[in-house]
């Protein structure tokens, strides 16, 4: 087992590269906004909002759309489809419940973690009608969706059953299958709130656990024998998969690292330092982990991340501190084509963390000041990056904001009737 260095770093941020994107939205008119989500932070003087006409959300229900990119967002009592482009209505589904959304990452769909299961939406994003399908994968409560090297996992946390099957099996022709696709099924030992990786090999990589507690993960081979596993990764949650197919799970003392065939666990320079939410790209070896070494905070806010470098992990873990009065959530941190990660702090700014040198780089206002709710389900700020475009929620305001992450530049708002909650994109 390797050991961490305990190097813990504060990130600055640059100062003149705030400087020049204020100067550049200063002639942007500004709103002012109520926060929403994590701990007391100061209040943002002003938020940039697009000088373009902001798109009108439809009422209707399905209106006609080209094909094109999609953003997902639930509400309560519902799921609203955009144009991620123009951020124009294409669909408002009803659906009561506390429904979550991931996509199925085949250019089409999102799962909608509901009732029953994982219930497939489709989005018209190949150019067909945005809908809630019949097609739910069953499971008694639905959990984490995975997909890596074409294949999907599904996790049902209660009875522990994994269902495996072509990330590409519900689009034919550009369309959506009429049935649900075969699935592998494979089962833990017991129930728990879990989540599973096929590698490309066929390795499957599964955690392990009961309703009680969380202990670590097993490896199995392409015809479903145990050929490893670790056990001392407690309340272990999350995974990422990163270059050369390095795959990281968080525990609550640390990361563990599944890579060429073994485990390896990094340890968390703080007797308690529980990483929960992993952030990565193919492109990178670099593992960005969100970072709690407070067992007694209440609230979702989080105030350190933390790097790890799976092509040398004799370096063990490097914890970042953020600068004063920003804190962040598990909803705020994505990579972008750089490979490197955004933040959305609670001072309501976008905040790149230059990966490859492990320092807070530009940030860029966006929204209002916000605070972190008591209760992870309450509706906060969310982020989703995609290439070089940032989607930022702000449900004070029932607000979405397309931005440029080049130059900061709000390149479009659109004001919901609903406040957005989960959201997802599909590209």
């Amino acid at each position: 087992m390797h050991h961490p260095s305990t190097n813990r770093r504060a990130l600055m941020a640059t100062t003149s590269a705030v400087a020049g994107v204020l100067a550049l939205l200063s002639g942007c008119g500004t709103t002012a906004q109520a926060g929403s989500s994590s701990t007391a932070v100061p209040t943002a003087d002003t938020t940039p909002s697009s000088s373009a006409a902001s798109p009108s959300p439809s009422s209707a229900a399905t209106t006609a759309q080209s094909a094109g990119d999609r953003l997902t967002l639930t509400y309560d009592g519902g799921i609203l489809v955009l144009d991620a482009d123009t951020l124009g209505t294409v669909a408002d589904l009803p659906l009561d419940g506390f429904n979550r959304l991931n996509s199925a990452d085949d250019g089409e769909h999102v799962y909608v973690t509901t009732e029953g299961g994982f219930r497939v939406l489709a989005t018209g994003a190949r150019g067909g009608e945005a809908a809630l399908t019949d097609l739910t994968f069953p499971a008694t409560t639905p959990g984490h969706v995975v997909r890596h090297a074409g294949t999907t996992a599904l996790f049902d946390d209660g009875t522990g059953r994994i269902q495996l099957f072509p990330t590409d099996a519900l689009v034919d022709g550009g369309g959506t299958v009429a049935a649900l696709p075969e699935t592998r099924d494979v089962e833990s030992a017991e129930a728990h709130h879990g989540v599973a990786v096929e590698l490309a090999d066929g390795t499957l990589l599964a955690t392990l656990g009961n309703s009680e507690t969380r202990t670590g993960v097993r490896a199995l081979d392409a015809a479903g024998k145990e050929v490893s596993r670790f056990e001392q990764c407690p309340s272990v949650h999350g995974e990422g998969v990163v270059e050369g197919e390095a795959v990281v799970f968080g525990c609550q003392d640390g990361l563990l690292v599944y890579s060429g065939g073994s485990f390896t666990k990094l340890d968390s320079p703080d007797e308690f330092g529980r990483i929960g939410n992993a952030y990565v790209t193919d492109d990178s070896p670099v593992a960005v982990v969100d970072y709690k070494d407070d067992p007694d905070a209440e609230g979702v806010e989080l105030t350190h991340l933390a790097l790890a470098d799976t092509s040398n992990t004799a370096a063990g873990l490097d914890v970042l501190d953020l600068p004063n009065g920003v804190a962040y959530t598990w909803r705020g941190v994505g990579r972008d084509s750089n490979d490197d990660a955004w933040i959305l702090g609670t001072d309501g700014a976008l905040h790149r963390l230059d990966v490859a040198a492990g320092k807070l780089a530009e940030s860029y206002p966006v929204i209002e000041a916000w605070r972190g709710p008591a209760e992870w389900q309450t509706a906060h700020p969310a982020l989703v990056v995609d290439d070089d475009i940032a989607y930022v929620t702000e449900p004070a305001t029932n607000s979405v904001h397309r931005v440029d992450l080049g130059t900061g530049q709000v390149l479009g708002t659109v004001e919901l009737d609903v406040t957005p909650k989960e959201v997802a994109l599909v590209s």
